[in-house]
């Protein structure tokens, strides 16, 4: 049965799209790079390293995956989690077939060892983001909308912690302080797009947290993109 709630929140920011009322921005989107990494990895920092540059470049929107299988090998990471295991096994059937840290994903459709930083630069000088879905927040940011546009996929609600230092106690990396730019914390799928307008609500980030949300197409690519961090 459909949520009488989300379907009145969806018809109040159609609405707004209607009229105004929301800011959309649908001719540019920022590239979608993602890390898949765990702090119990000796050879992962230099790759977090490399997604926090990404993640101070406008056009791009860095997300840091803190993978779950590295957590029995003497350090579990804080910000591991199954949903990210999850993601990086779906890309590995995709993709390579390999699972391994550090990867890198670039829109969903390329990967590399996420420490290599001119194979990771020439992935996004190679990548033109187009805004197939168009992704855009209301002004007070409690809903995103999609669309309208051309094609199908996923709607996918990420949460991160922009930045998070770790002293590491145990493990490969036992007695060096880590820092993570971007770490997700959650990701859920709000829901399918078809092509057409779609809204859903959310919750703004918190106080040192961000969001994104991703149009996925069942082939991997990313359709649609766009962040909010809150401002501390």
């Amino acid at each position: 049965m459909l949520n009488l709630r989300r379907f009145r929140t969806a018809l109040t920011v159609l609405a707004g799209i209607a009229f105004g009322s929301c800011t959309v921005h649908a001719d540019n989107r920022p590239i979608v790079v993602e890390l898949f990494t765990s702090q119990g990895c000796s050879s992962c920092p230099p790759a977090d390293r490399v997604l926090g540059e990404l993640a101070q470049r406008p056009e791009v929107l860095a997300l840091g995956y803190h993978i779950s299988y590295w957590d029995h090998l003497g350090w579990k990471d804080p910000l591991s989690s199954q949903a990210s295991t999850d993601r990086q096994k779906a890309y590995a059937r995709r993709l390579s077939g390999r699972i391994y840290t550090p990867e890198m994903v670039v829109e969903g459709t390329s990967e590399m060892i996420g420490s290599n930083r001119t194979e990771v630069l020439a992935a996004l000088r190679e990548v033109q983001p187009l805004a197939i879905a168009p992704v855009s927040f209301t002004k007070d940011q409690r809903s995103v909308i999609i669309g309208p546009g051309g094609g199908t996929g996923d709607v996918l609600l990420v949460r991160f912690l922009k930045h998070r230092s770790t002293q590491v106690a145990a493990g490969e990396n036992a007695g060096r302080a880590l820092e993570d730019t971007n770490g997700v914390e959650a990701l859920t799928t709000l829901g399918e797009w078809n092509g057409a307008a779609a809204a859903f609500p959310l919750d703004p980030p918190g106080l040192g947290q961000g969001l994104a949300v991703l149009v996925q197409g069942t082939d991997g690519r990313m359709l649609g993109a766009a962040e909010l961090k809150a401002d501390q």
